[in-house]
């Protein structure tokens, strides 16, 4: 689920994580304040419970004002809760900013009972709320880590006013609630700020990992796990697409005479002109060596053919500058195109090799299509069935 950005310079103040963050990581801190339902309903219940008691004891319209206030920012703020979940799932905008003031007035509400019970002198009705004051700090701050200015701001709006009120109370006793709780408040703001820390570090790292897991560490490109993510959505997504598989001509001779450091280089590059080359939807691979596989966006099989070309052009266009030394490279590539998106990602690799075999048994360029299976490329594909559809290119 994704949930809109606060758009207010207050909301979007209290929601910054104090730590610089990517997009992602910034968007999931902000998913979580939206979570852990048992934990909202259990604060929300157990406030509107507290101020049922204290206004049944004293009934008068201080107490009444906040019972009522309590009903109300319950049921609202849990009709926007559920509205945000619904519209999150549905790929809507969601009420971020209204969520966020209404926790805020929340807490006030809860320091306001707190502040109207001890100043009323009855402290069965004091400590009821002050401990229920306290308890609500404990789910704020687990809560809403993922905002620890929110936390801060929450709690200093519950518990801040039991200060005042223990000041003007002339119990002599509160004087030790008045000292206490600014500390108290402290400690549970630099508790949020590093449950917040931690969770960015994890998030970071599972990040970090997924992505050393789907690319490849030489060139940056995705590797094979990354490629067939990538094929999942692309098929999921239902568009039609061409694979293209790439092998560099003569790379191994380049690779012994320069060295393996050179041949590195030489990858590296290789991979930067795909890049510049490749359209802005497509998916470019190294699976391995010197072979690459992209996935391009095509409406049909001749779009992924002339996909083909293009890149092979901008292999073989001008030189790499390797150590100082000029290199001429050239590659072959085999084509194939699936129109409906419904053949796995397997077949189409075998078809787009054995078009790459015909291709560099041709003397290198293009080719789409096979016309038979190339048994010393891959065992594995004895017997396919394949379409004889083969054209090659010069290059």
């Amino acid at each position: 689920m994704s949930f809109s950005a606060p758009r207010a310079g207050a909301t979007l103040w209290l929601t910054d994580p104090g730590l610089s963050v990517s997009d992602d990581i910034r968007a999931a801190l902000l998913r979580t304040l939206f979570g852990t339902l048992p934990i909202f309903a259990g604060g929300v219940l157990n406030t509107v419970a507290v101020a049922a008691l204290v206004s049944f004891r004293h009934p008068g319209s201080l107490f009444q004002l906040w019972l009522w206030a309590e009903l109300l920012l319950c049921v609202v703020r849990l009709v926007v809760l559920m509205h945000s979940l619904k519209a999150a799932r549905a790929g809507r905008k969601t009420a971020t900013d209204l969520y966020l003031w209404l926790a805020v007035l929340w807490a006030g509400s809860v320091g306001y009972g707190c502040f109207i019970t001890i100043c009323s002198g009855d402290w069965v009705a004091s400590t009821l709320a002050c401990l229920s004051a306290a308890a609500m700090v404990g789910g704020i701050c687990f809560r809403n880590f993922g905002a620890p200015r929110l936390v801060a701001v929450m709690i200093g709006l519950s518990l801040g006013p039991c200060v005042i009120a223990s000041l003007i109370s002339g119990e002599f006793i509160l004087l030790v609630v008045a000292a206490q709780i600014p500390f108290y408040l402290i400690a549970m703001t630099k508790a949020s700020y590093r449950l917040n820390q931690i969770l960015i570090t994890t998030m970071q790292a599972e990040r970090d990992n997924d992505r050393r897991a789907r690319h490849d560490s030489l060139t940056g490109l995705t590797n094979r796990v990354g490629l067939g993510k990538a094929f999942d959505q692309q098929r999921a997504a239902g568009r039609p697409f061409g694979l293209l598989y790439l092998d560099l001509d003569g790379f191994k001779a380049i690779n012994d005479t320069l060295g393996h450091a050179a041949g590195d280089r030489l990858l590296v590059e290789v991979a930067d002109r795909l890049r510049s080359a490749a359209e802005r939807d497509g998916v470019l691979s190294r699976i391995g060596g010197d072979e690459f596989v992209m996935l391009v966006p095509a409406s049909d099989a001749q779009a992924a053919q002339f996909a083909a070309g293009v890149i092979a052009t901008a292999i073989a266009q001008r030189p790499f500058v390797i150590g100082g030394e000029s290199v001429s490279l050239a590659g072959s590539i085999g084509v194939t195109f699936d129109a409906y998106c419904t053949k796995p990602l397997e077949q189409l690799m075998r078809e787009a090799d054995t078009a790459l075999y015909q291709a560099k048994a041709a003397g290198g360029g293009v080719r789409f299509g096979a016309a038979r299976p190339a048994p010393e490329r891959r065992a594995d594909m004895a017997g396919a069935a394949i379409p004889a559809r083969a054209l090659t290119l010069a290059v």
